[in-house]
């Protein structure tokens, strides 16, 4: 159930601790989602002007005024010792851009370890996972990040369980509420599964129509991540086999078949190919194959069969079992939600 609504004196205090380098959209998306159910609910309560009666948003920063962002645009923020953690309802931490070499605020971390307790619930956007994690907000508990980094999180953070599939993830233990989502837009989605819960499914659904967006996208984030990115792990070795299966998902993909390709016996390919990819031919070729049906179903208007028998599948049926076991949504479905026209 929805908490109640608050008044026009109490409206939740969102506050966006933010980084330099922000990756913009991870905080302008969630920001407008909470200002269209802000303008939800005036008109559902005929207020005009005044103070906000369902939130207030603040962009705050260690050192506030102009903060540089990723995308180049500048933003102002506040001073984060200014903001007074008791008057916090929701603390959320967008992302920055992360790599192995990439060092996290260290007068950032310590904010948010300090005020996070204060706040109702704690969130972070893609990446922003890094510095909940770092705060110690995450130990223990399930977490989401954009799919590009989740295996670096989880290697920097041994204690998190990092799923590098949803697109958001609410984690409630110990009377602490978490929320950690996906890359970038996913904090749209992520704020407003955060209104829905705050002020309830209707308020929820006209802030995503007037954004234009789902309310609930379905499947998770392998629908947005290419399922060919495991291939980067391989190096060169296999660079031309991958190139090979592409050009050929109607054939046959058996071990056998591409151990003759690969030019190794099918034993010693098999070994060497988990090795350097990760997976194992088959559930490459898989995750291939999907891949190829889903980019056919946005980009033309082929029919299922046909799609189905260029991809490998044979028949429908395995096409749609396919879809459901990768995506949680039939092909068809996929198509209406996600192609251009």
């Amino acid at each position: 159930m929805p908490s109640q609504p608050p008044s026009q004196t109490h409206a939740r205090h969102v506050v966006f601790a933010v980084a330099p380098e922000l990756v913009l959209l991870d905080a302008c998306g969630p920001v407008e989602a909470f200002w269209r159910a802000e303008l939800t609910m005036r008109v559902a309560s005929g207020i005009r002007g005044g103070d906000p009666c369902a939130y207030r948003t603040t962009l705050a920063s260690v050192a506030g005024g102009v903060l540089p962002t990723f995308a180049g645009m500048p933003i102002v923020t506040e001073r984060l010792d200014t903001l007074d953690p008791a008057t916090i309802d929701t603390l959320i931490v967008p992302g920055v851009p992360i790599d192995d070499t990439t060092a996290l605020q260290p007068e950032l971390v310590a904010w948010i370890a300090a005020a996070a307790p204060h706040a109702r619930r704690v969130a972070s956007v893609c990446t922003g996972a890094f510095y909940l994690a770092a705060a110690g907000l995450l130990d223990g508990r399930r977490a989401a990040t954009h799919w590009r980094n989740a295996a670096q999180l989880a290697r920097r953070f041994p204690r998190i369980e990092v799923d590098p599939e949803p697109i958001f993830i609410r984690d409630e233990r110990d009377g602490r509420v978490v929320w950690t989502s996906a890359g970038v837009t996913a904090g749209i989605d992520l704020a407003l599964a955060l209104i829905e819960e705050d002020c309830g499914h209707a308020v929820a659904m006209q802030a995503a129509r007037r954004l234009v967006v789902f309310m609930k996208r379905p499947g998770g984030q392998s629908q947005f991540s290419e399922a060919l990115a495991a291939q980067v792990s391989a190096g060169a070795e296999f660079d031309a086999l991958h190139g090979w299966m592409a050009a050929n998902l109607h054939g046959e993909l058996s071990v056998e078949r591409l151990a003759e390709e690969a030019r190794m016996s099918p034993r010693t390919f098999a070994r060497r190919y988990v090795d350097a990819v990760g997976r194992t031919p088959a559930r490459m070729v898989a995750a291939m194959r999907v891949e190829a049906a889903a980019h056919a179903l946005v980009q033309s208007r082929r029919p299922l069969k046909r799609i189905a028998a260029d991809c490998g599948f044979g028949t429908e049926q395995n096409l749609r079992r396919a879809f459901e076991r990768s995506y949680g949504v039939l092909p068809l479905d996929y198509r209406a939600r996600f192609a251009a026209s």
